[in-house]
């Protein structure tokens, strides 16, 4: 089974929201869609879906499209519930719509209510509840049916930590149990936590493609994270560290290009020689947000020029 996106097009006037696009999910997981606002993510998504028709290219499931090959949902990062509604009446309506029985759509989600401890809210309308509870409400209606294949866009936006924990262990119990996920979002935090792969879009475009753990191993170590007493802070911008950041129990200093770990394998052996033993000594590899940062300032400067 995978997801198959080859050469999706969509134009709206003179502008190209999403060229030439492909990538292929073959394995259970979640696979990450990345840029900023206005980058063609959402424009992605729908395309595959079959909600907006695609001026080029194709999207399929095992070679069928997506609407008729696979039982799938989808969760908009608009709110696409009711809000004169009571919660249970539209959240058996949504699993009805899917082809379930009444009876099976009721039980599925009290089942889902209890499992997002919602349960209070069921005869609630949704205009009531919070926006993270109506976050809930909209997730649910969109696992109601059990699917296969899921599509959630910017699904953390406006959760408060509680709820983000939540939705977290939910996101990673579907993915254990062989769920495939594309996950839209801005957030590379986000992105970085759930995702294996990773398509990176700016303007349309996939500027970057792959194994996110790969990619990342590509850059090498950029940074060393150093919790230590002034005096190894001292010592490290003393070897030619360059401090980034300073942090309230550690200090961030970026490493040259090469010879990294020598010089702080050198710097640590310096540090021991003087008893200072650091609580934390971390080289690292960049973080999603600094490559995005780095490429998207780079095709920029390239299309400026």
């Amino acid at each position: 089974m995978s997801l198959t996106v080859s050469n999706l097009t969509k134009r709206f006037g003179p502008k190209t929201a999403v060229d030439n696009l492909s990538f292929t999910m073959a394995e259970p997981g979640v696979y990450g869609l990345i840029g900023t606002n206005g980058a063609g993510k959402t424009t992605t998504i729908r395309m595959i879906l079959g909600m907006l028709p695609a001026d080029g290219g194709s999207a399929a499931w095992d070679g069928q499209p997506v609407a008729k090959g696979v039982r799938y949902g989808y969760m908009p990062e608009e709110r696409g519930i009711y809000m004169k509604t009571k919660v249970i009446e539209q959240l058996v309506y949504f699993g009805m719509l899917r082809g379930m029985a009444k009876s099976e759509a009721l039980q599925a989600s009290r089942r889902w209510l209890e499992r997002l401890r919602a349960s209070e809210y069921e005869n609630m309308l949704a205009e009531k509840l919070s926006k993270g509870n109506q976050q809930k409400i909209q997730l649910i209606s969109t696992l109601i049916h059990d699917p296969q294949l899921l599509f959630l866009d910017e699904p953390f936006s406006g959760l408060d930590p509680l709820n983000t924990q939540q939705f977290h262990e939910l996101i990673q119990e579907m993915a254990a149990a062989g769920k495939y996920i594309i996950m839209s979002s801005h957030q590379m935090s986000t992105v970085e936590e759930y995702c294996r792969e990773i398509t990176m879009l700016h303007r349309g475009q996939a500027l970057l493609q792959g194994d996110l753990k790969e990619i990342k191993a590509g850059y090498g170590h950029t940074k060393l994270v150093l919790g230590a007493p002034e005096e190894a802070y001292a010592m490290a911008r003393a070897a030619g560290l360059r401090q980034t950041e300073a942090r309230p129990d550690e200090n961030v200093f970026a490493l040259p290009e090469t010879g990294a770990d020598a010089l702080c394998e050198k710097l640590l052996r310096g540090m021991l020689a003087k008893n200072i033993m650091p609580a934390k000594f971390e080289l690292s590899e960049p973080a999603l947000h600094e490559i995005f940062i780095k490429i998207v300032g780079e095709e920029e400067g390239r299309q400026a020029a």
